[in-house]
């Protein structure tokens, strides 16, 4: 992924908000494996927000 801009990055949507997030380098080894956009999201906090 080294040198791409970061509009051109693959994207998915969070399973718990629903929300798109970008790859992160950190992700690099299991973006496969990746659902959740953060920590909250893992955790299930995010349903209990009214949006």
């Amino acid at each position: 992924m080294k040198g791409v801009r970061k509009e051109h990055l693959p994207t998915k949507t969070c399973a718990t908000c629903g929300r798109p997030f970008a790859w992160r380098k950190k992700w690099e080894r299991d973006w496969e494996r990746v659902r959740y956009c953060s920590d909250r999201c893992r955790g299930g906090r995010a349903k209990d927000r009214p949006r």
